[in-house]
């Protein structure tokens, strides 16, 4: 960036930081109607965080319904009605209604929104040097038509005919018919105005954050710089203008089917024996599109989780990231593989069999950058001074659960394996270990190890460790299990398998991942109670409690709009300068310090890491 370039930015930025200061915030300019990247950040975890609460309530209801089917229940008949639970048993669009609902959420509104929404806005200006993102207006225009987005999701549980019942990837022509079953009524219609809502806010924020991270870098914050969270967060949001369009337009075309009689995914259908005039279309097409956005939105989910285990990891080891270079190479293949692989999801859908065959090579192909993040975070916490702090449990289970869910990912990106165990608890075990659970680890590594700069407070580590310790042995205990069963066929959205003689013996392997499910589900109650507590009553922390290099930790305590109150540093070393040694080998280049923060400048005779 040329002189010229920097002294204009660094100009705006100085104007940003008087801007903030002469105008006095309102109570609604300060927490509601925001443009403060750090405010809007903690608008989107708390969002994240009451969606995650009502899709974790609706998995525990439908996972009671498959151990016990047919049992009566009071909580269903209080949460659900009489409609859906007459005399406390629930029904079959109930089940429906509550797999498609928690799906859309966890996938969409917490793991998506929730995680790169809270962290791209915290991180991305703190970590990069800037005063704001480049467009704090538009930034919060995003969260608000975030916001819009859930409350049409959440009305859709209202509505007479029931919400959307057609699977969280609502594969016409269940989607498609409005009379199809009761799901596809209003309820239907409200899922797909809800995701044309949140798509328009991915879509600002990922330009906003694109943005932010090309021009308003500070100086000496070269690209080979930048911390790992930043290239996650950055790649991210280039994946998301890439691919999320695609599921736009096949919303669009899918409200034209159901709406104004055009046939894009639909062809020769019948219902009650009646033919609709309905020639010409294919589901098929709809299934292309849909996972084309579905496979990127994978890594979406996963990469920003990525990034900030790689932080939180290198920070606790008090050692530098192993491989910064084929980290940063990683994440970009994973990008670009990420959208040549989709058709694995089509196995079964009457493909080609050599187009199965391509899909089968790229797959297994983009199992080589995961694995080099496994190996390389496992080489950074090998003989590492390992602080076995919260954030670093998170850390090491999301690797734990990353492998472990990549492994049985090889099974099915094979298209001869694949079709053996398509559509059964097999496939929901793969992905909720590879995406699920390791994205909701990384998200709670984020929380734990940023909570002190977002809140000034320190969460108690004691409620942590409960909270780790039980959430990982749940988790495994509900979806170790489930490959099992999977594996003996038992397929999944079935809401009681009891016609089915067959799978009588499975009944007690569903009874135990039941009781994890509810173990797993209670124990967040811990973490809520630890985050709102802390809020207000944690330890004050102080300015770098984790002894870490990145910029955000040398912003005061007390957080100020504009986030430094004078000039912003300057950059001169990349961020994992940790435990490095002098010269002559005898101290750390900072004396008795581990850690050398980003903006200290080099040391008398001190070279520069060759990462």
């Amino acid at each position: 960036m040329s002189a010229t370039a920097n002294a204009t930015l660094a100009q705006d930025h100085q104007e940003h930081d008087d801007h903030g200061h002469h105008h006095k915030e309102t109570f609604i300019t300060k927490y509601i109607f925001s443009q403060d990247h750090k405010m809007i950040a903690k608008q989107y975890l708390i969002t994240g965080l009451l969606m995650g609460s009502l899709g974790i309530l609706m998995s525990v209801l439908f996972r009671m319904q498959i151990a016990w089917p047919e049992e009566s229940f009071v909580i269903f008949e209080w949460l659900l009605g009489d409609k859906y639970a007459p005399d406390g048993v629930m029904t079959a669009e109930a089940y429906l209604s509550l797999v498609t609902i928690h799906g859309t959420i966890m996938v969409f509104f917490v793991l998506t929104a929730g995680l790169s929404g809270t962290f791209s806005n915290f991180l991305i200006p703190l970590q990069i040097g800037a005063r704001d993102m480049a467009s704090g207006f538009l930034n919060m225009v995003s969260y608000w038509i975030f916001f819009i987005s859930c409350m049409i999701m959440i009305s859709s549980l209202f509505v007479e005919s029931g919400p959307a019942s057609a699977g969280w990837t609502i594969y016409p022509p269940l989607s498609a018919l409005p009379e199809a079953i009761p799901g596809s009524g209003m309820g239907m219609t409200l899922w797909l105005i809800s995701m044309a809502f949140f798509i328009a806010q991915s879509l600002l924020g990922s330009l906003n954050y694109i943005v932010t991270v090309i021009n308003l870098r500070t100086k000496g914050m070269s690209m080979t710089r930048l911390p790992l969270t930043i290239w996650a967060l950055f790649v991210t949001a280039i994946i998301g203008v890439v691919s999320f369009p695609v599921l736009l337009s096949a919303a669009l075309m899918l409200i034209m089917d159901r709406s104004f009689g055009t046939s894009f995914f639909l062809s020769d259908i019948y219902i009650k024996g009646e033919v609709l005039a309905h020639q010409g279309g294919s589901p098929v097409l709809f299934e292309h599109l849909f996972w084309f956005l579905g496979h990127p939105e994978v890594y979406i989910v996963i990469l920003p989780a990525m990034g900030l285990v790689s932080e939180v990891m290198a920070s606790n080891s008090r050692k530098p990231i192993f491989g910064y270079r084929a980290m940063v190479t990683s994440i970009l293949a994973i990008a670009f593989l990420s959208t040549i692989v989709w058709g694995h999801h089509m196995f079964v859908s009457g493909m080609n069999p050599f187009l199965g065959s391509v899909f089968t090579f790229t797959t297994l192909l983009i199992a080589i950058p995961s694995a080099v993040k496994a190996f390389n975070w496992i080489t950074t916490l090998w003989k590492g001074n390992l602080q076995m702090n919260t954030g670093m449990l998170w850390s090491i289970g999301f690797v734990s659960t990353f492998i472990t869910g990549g492994l049985t990912g090889i099974i099915l990106g094979d298209s001869t394996l694949d079709i053996n165990v398509h559509d059964t608890y097999f496939v929901i075990a793969h992905f909720h270990l590879v995406m699920g659970i390791s994205a909701l680890y990384g998200f709670f590594a984020g929380v734990y190890h940023w909570f002190p700069k977002m809140y000034g407070r320190m969460m108690n580590k004691n409620l942590g460790y409960i909270h780790f310790w039980v959430t990982i042995v749940g988790a495994y205990g509900v979806f170790f299990p489930m490959h099992f069963i999977g594996l003996a066929g038992l397929p999944r959205r079935y809401y009681t398998n009891t016609a089915f003689p067959y799978f009588d013996d499975l009944a007690d392997t569903n009874v135990l991942i039941t009781v994890f499910a509810i173990m797993a589900a209670t124990v967040q109650l811990v973490f809520v109670y630890n985050f709102i507590h802390s809020m207000f009553y944690g330890k004050k922390a102080t300015q770098n409690p984790w002894n870490s290099n990145t910029l955000e930790w040398t912003t005061p305590v007390e957080p100020v709009h504009g986030n430094w109150p004078g000039e912003i540093p300057s950059v001169y070393r990349w961020s994992y300068d940790y435990s490095k040694m002098n010269e002559d080998g005898t101290d750390y280049v900072i004396p008795g310090q581990d850690f050398i923060p980003q903006n200290v400048p080099l040391q008398k005779n001190e070279e520069e890491l060759n990462h």
